[in-house]
């Protein structure tokens, strides 16, 4: 990891109006913890539903898309990145420090909010708080690697990572029970469900097939993205 890279890339992502969906999806997702439990909603049933449908099911692929792709693909599209592929720095290395740069983001904005949300409705009841918050920090780790991996590929990341997300894990990853197996969401609710005791979570997914696939996402994505970016010549053509 280069720490010069990390500055000049929290300053990029945390400086554009992508930081106002990074915040506003965390708002959204404490906010309704908060509205579930003034009106007398917050149980154990209300709590799963929301981590799932919401902070797993939706907040967390857009954050991912939001910080993967926020990291890199702005400046490959702008031409800025050939000023920092020119300079005398291994360019896995690059790919590395945006990763850890995305993945932390989405620790922040979405594995806290998280664990928030979860305690406001049931306390630490049926580990389903932290169930969950390790759910989203694997999963966010994931998505990060995927698309920031996209963000390297394609200068149509951002309209691809949608299609991904509401599509695949939002309607296909959900409803067709063969391709939960190839969902990250889906890893990251039985990463949950395997640190939860909550009667109302249960996965089709075994942990024994999620966490593997985790890791072979997250390391296959950054060691892509290295390699796509040694590829990349400073004229701008791939």
């Amino acid at each position: 990891m280069n720490g010069v890279v990390a500055g000049i890339t929290y300053r990029a992502v945390l400086g554009r109006r992508r930081i106002l969906l990074l915040i506003l999806l965390p708002l959204g997702l404490v906010g309704l913890a908060v509205l579930l439990r003034l009106v007398g909603s917050a149980d154990e049933r209300s709590a799963v539903t929301l981590m799932q449908s919401f902070a797993i099911g939706t907040m967390l692929p857009l954050l991912g898309l939001i910080a993967g792709t926020g990291v890199i693909a702005p400046e490959i599209d702008d031409g800025t990145v050939l000023h920092l592929l020119s300079k005398p720095i291994s360019r896995p290395v690059i790919a590395q420090t945006k990763f850890a740069v995305a993945a932390s983001l989405l620790a922040l904005f979405a594995a806290l909010p998280t664990f928030v949300a979860a305690w406001l409705l049931v306390g630490g009841e049926s580990g389903i708080a932290t169930g969950f918050t390790v759910g989203a920090l694997c999963g966010g780790i994931a998505y990060a690697a995927l698309f920031l991996l996209l963000g390297v590929v394609t200068r149509h990341a951002v309209t691809i990572g949608i299609i991904y997300a509401l599509v695949w894990e939002g309607l296909i990853g959900n409803f067709v029970p063969g391709a939960r197996q190839f969902s990250v969401q889906q890893w990251a609710r039985s990463i949950a469900d395997q640190l939860s005791s909550s009667p109302f979570l249960a996965t089709d997914v075994k942990l024994s097939f999620a966490v593997p696939a985790l890791i072979v996402v997250t390391v296959g994505g950054v060691l892509w993205a290295g390699q796509r970016l040694r590829a990349y010549s400073l004229t701008g053509d791939e």
